[in-house]
């Protein structure tokens, strides 16, 4: 009995675990078949084509060219030409005259000064030309501050070109032997007396142009400025005399530099309504001058640097004064400090 009832569970198990290995390997089995199922789709899916290119082979004709062909069959051209032909012309009198329909001979041929226009490659420089023979002419300055102004700087510039006309005399006497209208001994002692004329007249000249400023605040042009107005005037001062005790090219670039600063600070003023309109206009001109002549200078003087002897300077004038007076005091004599000594020693 018992052999019996251990049969038949055994044989009723025997099914049981035989259906729960078939589920077990049912859902492998899905996820190949889903798989294999997904890949044949995708390689069966047929193509489409770009929508890019389905709206260009697709585009439909322009909305012109449809209502043309279809309002074509209504339009009779050879009606429109007949109607056309048949028109009777209008006149018109105010637009119409004896003139209207000819053509002037003068309409086929350029004009000269349509020729001239074309061609004038010279239009830009006689433009700066225009504009340097403008500014030269100072026609905005009074006549009267015009020619006190240049004749402020014929000294200036006399002394200049004396200066190259000497120099050019001390160097043909030493490639000659001689100068050409006068001695190299002559010629050198004249350039020695030029050079502090030269520098004297500079200095002048650039405390002058500071002053202006401090007359120009006295009558109040502009307003009054003070301080700032009266800094100008000093400077100018405070940069001039000191050039005197400098050696003749160092002294001669002092003065063309302040002569620049001081067009540059006048043309400042002027444009800041500080000094009259055609202030600035009047001192390019004379700096322009005066600058010259400090260049020619310079380079007349470069040409006999080693033909002359340098003139004395300040320190050398102090040290030959001192050495003047030590020789005149004298060595003191040997016996009176002798003497005195004895004295000194008896009153003791």
């Amino acid at each position: 009995m018992s052999a019996t009832m251990l049969r038949t569970s055994a044989l009723r198990s025997i099914p049981r675990s035989f259906a729960a290995s078939v589920q077990a390997t049912t859902p492998r089995s899905s996820v190949l078949n889903s798989a294999l199922r997904a890949s044949l789709k995708t390689s069966a899916r047929p193509a489409r084509a770009s929508r890019i290119l389905a709206v260009t082979a697709f585009q439909p004709l322009p909305k012109a060219l449809v209502r043309h062909a279809h309002n074509a069959h209504m339009y009779d051209i050879d009606k429109a030409e007949k109607a056309l032909h048949e028109r009777v012309l209008q006149p018109i009198p105010e637009q119409v005259s004896t003139e209207s329909s000819t053509r002037h001979v003068s309409g086929e041929v350029r004009s000269k000064a349509a020729d001239d226009e074309d061609v004038d490659m010279m239009a830009g420089i006689r433009s700066d030309f225009n504009t340097i023979k403008e500014t030269f002419s100072l026609a905005s300055v009074p006549r009267e501050a015009m020619y006190v102004g240049l004749a402020g700087v014929v000294p200036y510039l006399l002394t200049s070109l004396t200066t190259v006309y000497l120099s050019f005399d001390i160097q043909y006497a030493a490639n000659h032997g001689q100068g050409f209208l006068m001695s190299g001994e002559l010629a050198e002692s004249l350039l020695h007396i030029i050079e502090p004329i030269q520098l004297g007249y500079g200095a002048s000249i650039i405390s002058f142009l500071g002053a202006i400023h401090w007359g120009l605040e006295w009558a109040g042009y502009g307003g009054f400025k003070g301080y700032p107005r009266y800094s100008m005037g000093i400077i100018a001062t405070a940069v001039a005399w000191p050039t005197l005790l400098l050696s003749a090219e160092v002294g001669l670039i002092t003065q063309f530099l302040a002569f620049t600063f001081l067009y540059y600070n006048d043309a400042r003023a002027s444009a800041r309504g500080w000094a009259p309109p055609w202030y600035g206009v009047y001192r390019f001109v004379l700096t322009f001058i005066v600058g010259a002549s400090i260049v020619a200078s310079l380079i007349g003087r470069g040409q006999i640097a080693d033909l002359v002897t340098r003139p004395p300077g300040p320190a050398d004038k102090y040290r030959e004064l001192r050495a003047k007076q030590m020789a005149d005091i004298g060595p003191e004599p040997e016996g009176e400090e002798e003497e005195e000594g004895e004295e000194e020693g008896d009153d003791e």
